[in-house]
């Protein structure tokens, strides 16, 4: 089995299939992706990316991402009740974002919102997926103070350090790897890939963004996590379908509100 774990299905192009978006989930099918969870990043857009789910095979997440600055949240309740519905599997995409927002009180509007996110997370017992870059340190503080360590979730297109990772691991996270692992300039990534087991990882696109070699240049879809876990299987030198097999079982295990039966048709 094989999962892109975290996906924009409401921000594909689509232009190339005569079917729009159902001619993307097909192309995935046909290169042996089975479930796609396809992720919020603000509440106003959640219902159009629930309309995904009608489809088998498809689940997804209800959250604010960190830089949409408009929707931040200082108070849970539209959230609680949004991410009770049955498909939502996890909270997020939420988390820390100092790279593009520099100005201290957007850092203060930021952690507010992030654990107001844990907070709901502990509430309905689902995984957090958890977007972090240039703020370790304060991301690391927040799933400490307001997390549910029995619960956890996803430092998902992970781009930081090995020690940020384990420390994401005692915490009970999972490291999610997306096309960046492929490119070039990525060798820092590569080397805490190898370190980390593999009980640790999980594999996405974050499509339409990110596409991996050989698609660089490419609008990224799902059909493309397929070279991201043949690239990952190759750094820990095992077959595609061990990689396959131990990322999908991790996802289930952190995504346990996922029928593992549920696939694509």
């Amino acid at each position: 089995m094989l999962v892109d774990s975290h996906c924009h299905l409401d921000k594909l192009d689509v232009n190339a299939y005569d079917n729009g978006v159902q001619g993307a989930i097909d192309a995935a099918r046909d290169n042996g992706v089975n479930q796609i969870l396809t992720i919020s990043v603000d509440l106003d857009s959640f219902e159009n990316v629930y309309s995904f789910t009608e489809r088998a095979g498809i689940i997804a997440s209800c959250g604010v991402h960190p830089l949409h600055k408009d929707g931040l949240l200082s108070a849970p309740d539209r959230l609680f009740y949004l991410a009770s519905r049955d498909k939502v599997v996890a909270i997020g995409e939420t988390g820390l974002d100092y790279f593009y927002d520099k100005e201290p009180e957007l850092h203060v509007a930021q952690k507010d919102s992030f654990a107001v996110h844990l907070d709901v997370a502990g509430q309905l017992k689902l995984p957090t997926i958890i977007h972090t870059r240039d703020a370790k340190q304060d991301t690391l503080d927040i799933i400490k103070s307001h997390g549910d360590a029995d619960v956890g979730g996803v430092l998902h297109c992970f781009t930081e350090d090995y020690a940020m990772a384990k420390s994401a691991l005692d915490l009970n996270y999972l490291i999610s790897i997306s096309g960046i692992v492929t490119f070039k300039n990525a060798e820092d990534l590569r080397d805490t890939v190898r370190k980390l087991p593999l009980e640790s990882l999980i594999v996405e696109t974050d499509s339409p963004y990110l596409a991996p070699v050989p698609h660089r240049g490419k609008k990224n879809e799902p059909k493309y996590v397929r070279d991201v876990a043949q690239f990952v299987a190759d750094i820990k030198q095992i077959s595609l379908q061990e990689l396959m097999d131990i990322s999908s079982a991790n996802f289930h295990r952190k995504f346990s509100k996922v029928n593992p039966s549920d696939v694509l048709l």
